[in-house]
């Protein structure tokens, strides 16, 4: 990338490896096509996330595992702070902060005259879970976000509207990306959790703005031979889910699979083998989710939202957000459908991912970005 290493912090989110999370993957995604375009990357960690220390097998590549106050209103700010202060000492190149929250601490990097880049995944003062004091910081945060940093990255065309309207600035328009799936696994991985082929599958953290006590509602309106026959298969969980988890899952309904925070095979397996993947939630700023579901092929329900409405253009049926009686007749009217019908749907959403988002697409992108902040616009 130049004639020496980049040297980058990555400094924001969770951790590394990504275990759950749209920013984890973001950064993870982005973090490996990097150190192979010649920079030289460390994600800064939490410890409740990951036991990651140190160099990985990715040549370029580095965790570093720093403490953090575990708690919903701390974790974060916390951690980001200590590894700012870090970050600066150790003199990296360019720290790059993901979200609005950490992306407060770009004024630290300014007032000590270091190139900073900030990544908005979306507008996070908007999150339910966030008390009126949390969402004034947030909102600084997106302020700081539109000043302090050398360069502002938004993950959808929305985001990039909202920064041109409120802020009068323009900035950096870098979506989420996608990779060719890999071969479907055999259904058989779902056994040892109850699973069978043909359910409806969320996919997501459960926290209230990803709709998913909806889908629950939803779902129990349906009739009770098509709940057998399609249960409700939830991939996900929240660290600090409180109140609005345990309400979720104060129900004992045999028509829900409740399988916490998943991954790797298993979470291939559960695209692959469901019927629809539903996804009702009601702020987003470029769903990973919905691009993994679309480019496997999946037939999609999503809220009508413009981030969803960016990502799945006329491929996915579309519902009014919170509104479980639309999002119960759309899922009855889909699974009521011959299966051919679900499969065309799939195959266009799968052509629209694989053409339009990309993860080595977005790292030249963010690579031309650093490239310009330290003036090296002509290093390859």
């Amino acid at each position: 990338m130049a004639d020496h290493p980049v040297r980058v912090a990555m400094i924001g989110q969770k951790g590394y490896p990504p275990v759950h999370g749209g920013i984890e993957r973001h950064v993870a995604e982005l973090a490996v096509r990097l150190a192979a375009r010649g920079c030289v990357v460390d994600i800064f960690s939490r410890p409740h996330y990951s036991d990651a220390d140190g160099p990985t097998v990715v040549p370029g590549l580095r965790v570093r595992r720093r403490p953090s106050i575990p708690t919903k209103h701390l974790d974060a700010i916390s951690h980001s702070l200590l590894c700012t202060v870090e970050a600066l000492a150790r003199r990296y190149d360019l720290l790059h902060f993901h979200a609005l929250g950490p992306g407060l601490l770009a004024g630290l990097a300014r007032l000590a005259r270091r190139p900073a880049v900030v990544t908005v995944h979306g507008l996070d003062w908007q999150r339910e879970k966030w008390g009126a004091l949390a969402r004034r910081v947030l909102r600084w945060g997106e302020s700081a976000s539109a000043r302090w940093p050398r360069r502002t990255i938004v993950v959808s065309e929305a985001l990039r509207e909202h920064y041109r309207r409120r802020h009068d600035v323009t900035v950096d328009y870098i979506p989420n990306g996608i990779d060719p799936p890999p071969p479907p696994p055999d259904p058989g991985v779902l056994a040892p959790r109850g699973v069978t082929p043909g359910y409806v599958l969320f996919v997501g953290r459960l926290v209230p703005e990803k709709g998913c006590h909806v889908l629950v509602e939803a779902h129990r309106r349906l009739p009770p031979a098509v709940r057998r026959s399609h249960p409700l298969v939830v991939a996900g969980d929240d660290r600090f889910g409180g109140v609005y988890l345990a309400r979720l899952r104060k129900t004992d309904d045999p028509a829900i699979r409740w399988l916490g925070f998943v991954h790797g095979p298993l979470l291939e397996a559960l695209y692959a083998h469901a019927a629809v993947v539903a996804l009702p939630s009601t702020l987003e700023g470029l769903s990973i989710a919905l691009l993994e579901a679309m480019a496997r092929r999946c037939a999609c329900v999503v809220s009508d939202i413009p981030p969803n409405r960016e990502a799945a253009g006329d491929t996915a049926r579309y519902v009014p957000p919170e509104d479980p009686a639309a999002l119960s007749a759309a899922l009855a009217d889909l699974l009521a459908a011959a299966p051919q019908r679900r499969r065309e749907m799939g195959e266009r959403a799968a052509a629209r991912a694989l053409e339009r988002y990309s993860w080595e697409r977005v790292a030249d992108a963010t690579a031309a970005v650093y490239r310009q902040v330290l003036g090296r616009e002509n290093a390859g």
